[in-house]
C-alpha cells in the first residue's frame, strides 16, 4: 500500500492549499518544532512563539478536519532536531513510501530538502506553495539582459499581470505610483488609531522553550501575546486595517512619533509570510473597502499599500531568487565594523534609535522606515558588516524570513549589494530623521549640531561616508549634488566634521 508523508514548514499555514482540498487517509502531514530552525539565529522570543503558536494551530485546523498529522514538539522525546533526520525516522518508523514537500522561501531550506531527497531510499516530489503573486523566476525572466532591476517597472508587470487597480491596460487614474503623496509627518496634536492587539495565551510554549538553552532576545508577555496566530486573528487584523486604518495608511507610512509603535500600519507582515493570509486576498479587501468609501480613502493611500505588497515585496522575493547565495556575502563597501552594543539593549542617548530598538525588543516589530532610516541608516553610517546587521535584522523582527529580510537590509538598507536592489544610498542626516519624527526635540543630542559638545552623531557620521566612499558614490548621479556641497565645503569644516565622526566612531558603544 502506497504511504505518502508531506512535510508542512512553519511558514507554509496555507489552508487554501491544493493539498488540503481532499482527505486522503494514505497520506500524512508532519510539521515540527526543531532546534536547526531556532538555532541558525539568535531570534526574538515573540518570534520563536509566533511560529510555534501559529504552527500549533494550524496542525490543529487541519486534524480538525480529518487529515492525519503527526506534530513533533520541541522537547518530545522522539525528536531528532532536524528536518533529515526527524523524516528519514519517521519514514523507516511508518513505511512511507513517498515524500512530498512544497517549495520553501528559503534558499538554505531549499538546499536542505533538495540534499534530503536526493539521500532517500524512496520516490520523492515538489510542488508550488500556491502563495505568492509571481514565481521565483519571473523577475530574473523580466529583467533578463538589464543592468539594473527596477522595482517601478516590476510593479507595472504586476499590476497588469493581475488586472489591479487598471483600466485597461492603462492605470486607473492614469498614474502609477503616488509615493510623493505619502510622506507627512505626523501632526503634533495627532491621536493615532489604538492597534489592535491579541490576547493569546502562550505561556505553555514559553515554558517549553525555557526547558532548552534556546538563545532569544526580546520582551514578552505570555499571557497577552499581542500577535495573529491563525488564520481568524489575521482576517480580524486584515478587516481592522481596512476600516480603521488604511485611510490614513498612506499619508503617515513614513511617519515616527515616540511612543506610538503601530500607527496606521497593517502589521499583516507575520500573517503574510507564514502563509495564514494570501497577498491578494490582503490587496483584494483593501480596494473592496476603497471602493466601498471612495470618500473617505483617497486613492493615494490604497495604491501605497498595494504597491508594498505586489511592488516591493514580489520584487525583494524575485531578487532573492535570482541573485543567491551570492547576495549574502555582498559588501560593496567592505565595511568591517560592529554593531554596538547597545542595539542589543536600546540603552542609548539618541532618541530616535532608543525608540526604534526598544519597540523592536518589546513587540519584534518596526516600521519599514524606522528600520531603513533610523536603525539601518545608522548602521550603514558607522560602517557595520553587513553580515551583522543582517543576524539583527533576521533575529529581531517576528516577520524576518531570509528571502524578505536581506534583500531589505543588505541591500535597500546596506547598500551591499553595489546598487541591484537601490540606485543610491539610503543614508540621512539629522534633517530627515526630524523631518519625519518627533524624537529631536527631546534629544540629548542637537539636531542641528554638527561638531562639538551634544552634536547628532548622524550628522557628522553622513559626511564622513561619504568622504569614505566617494570612489565608489562619486558619480552617481542621484547623489552628485551632495558631493558637490561636499567639495565646496571650507578645508576646516570638513577636517571638523571628519573629526568628530572618528571619534563617534571610536565611542559608538558609549553614544
Amino acid at each position: 500500500m502506497s504511504k505518502t508523508l508531506r512535510l508542512v514548514l512553519g511558514d507554509q499555514l496555507n489552508s487554501n492549499h491544493s493539498w488540503f482540498k481532499t482527505i486522503d487517509d494514505s497520506v500524512t502531514y508532519v510539521m515540527m518544532e526543531i532546534r536547526t530552525e531556532t538555532d541558525y539565529a539568535t531570534h526574538h522570543i515573540q518570534k520563536i512563539v509566533g511560529f510555534f503558536s501559529a504552527m500549533q494551530e494550524f496542525a490543529a485546523e487541519i486534524q480538525s478536519q480529518q487529515h492525519r498529522v503527526i506534530y513533533i514538539r520541541l522537547n518530545d522525546g522522539n525528536n531528532l532536531q532536524s528536518f533529515e533526520k526527524n523524516i528519514k525516522s519517521l519514514i523507516e518508523k511508518e513505511q512511507f513510501t513517498h515524500f512530498e514537500y512544497q517549495f520553501p522561501d528559503e534558499y538554505r531550506l531549499d538546499e536542505q530538502l533538495k540534499n534530503l531527497c536526493q539521500s532517500l531510499s524512496i520516490t520523492s516530489s515538489v510542488c508550488d506553495s500556491e502563495h505568492f503573486m509571481s514565481s521565483r523566476n519571473e523577475l530574473g525572466d523580466f529583467f533578463e539582459g538589464k543592468k539594473t532591476f527596477l522595482m517601478e517597472s516590476f510593479y507595472h508587470m504586476m499590476r497588469k499581470k493581475h488586472h489591479i487597480l487598471m483600466e485597461g491596460d492603462k492605470p486607473l487614474t492614469g498614474k502609477w505610483n503616488y509615493d510623493g503623496e505619502n510622506r507627512k509627518k505626523l501632526p503634533k496634536d495627532h491621536k493615532p488609531t489604538p492597534p489592535l492587539v491579541f490576547q493569546n495565551d502562550v505561556t505553555k510554549i514559553v515554558s517549553e522553550i525555557q526547558k532548552t538553552d534556546i538563545k532569544s532576545i526580546g520582551n514578552i508577555d505570555a499571557e497577552n501575546f499581542v500577535w495573529p496566530i491563525n488564520r481568524k486573528q489575521s482576517l480580524e487584523l486584515l478587516d481592522f486595517f481596512a476600516t480603521e486604518c488604511l485611510a490614513l495608511f498612506g499619508s503617515y507610512q513614513d511617519a515616527m512619533t515616540p511612543n506610538e509603535w503601530s500607527l496606521y500600519h497593517a502589521r499583516l507582515s507575520f500573517s503574510m509570510n507564514v502563509k495564514l493570509i494570501s497577498p491578494l486576498e490582503v490587496i483584494q479587501r483593501a480596494i473592496l473597502e476603497w471602493e466601498n468609501r471612495p470618500e473617505a480613502i483617497a486613492y493615494h493611500q490604497l495604491e501605497g499599500f498595494v504597491r508594498q505588497i505586489i511592488g516591493w515585496r514580489e520584487y525583494m522575493r524575485g531578487i532573492y531568487w535570482n541573485k543567491m547565495p551570492e547576495y549574502a556575502t555582498m559588501n560593496y563597501f567592505n565595511n568591517e565594523n560592529s554593531l554596538p552594543e547597545w542595539f542589543w539593549t536600546g540603552k542609548t542617548k539618541m532618541n530616535c534609535l532608543k525608540d526604534a530598538i526598544n519597540q523592536s525588543l518589546n513587540y519584534a516589530y518596526a516600521h519599514h522606515i524606522q528600520r531603513l532610516m533610523v536603525t539601518g541608516n545608522f548602521a550603514l553610517l558607522a560602517g557595520i558588516h553587513p553580515d551583522e546587521v543582517d543576524a539583527w535584522y533576521l533575529g529581531i523582527y517576528i516577520d524576518a524570513i531570509e528571502w524578505v529580510e536581506i534583500t531589505n537590509t543588505r541591500g535597500m538598507s546596506q547598500f551591499a549589494d553595489g546598487g541591484i536592489v537601490g540606485t543610491k544610498p539610503y543614508v540621512s542626516s539629522a534633517a530627515y530623521i526630524d523631518k519625519m519624527s518627533h524624537y529631536c526635540g527631546s534629544c540629548f543630542y542637537k539636531k542641528a549640531v554638527k561638531t562639538g559638545d551634544k552634536a547628532c552623531p548622524f550628522n557628522s557620521l553622513y559626511w564622513n561616508f561619504y568622504d569614505k566612499n566617494e570612489d565608489k558614490l562619486g558619480k552617481n548621479p542621484r547623489i552628485g549634488m551632495m558631493y558637490n556641497v561636499w567639495r565646496k565645503m571650507k578645508p576646516d569644516d570638513k577636517a571638523a566634521l571628519l573629526e568628530q565622526a572618528a571619534f563617534y566612531l571610536k565611542n559608538i558603544n558609549n553614544l
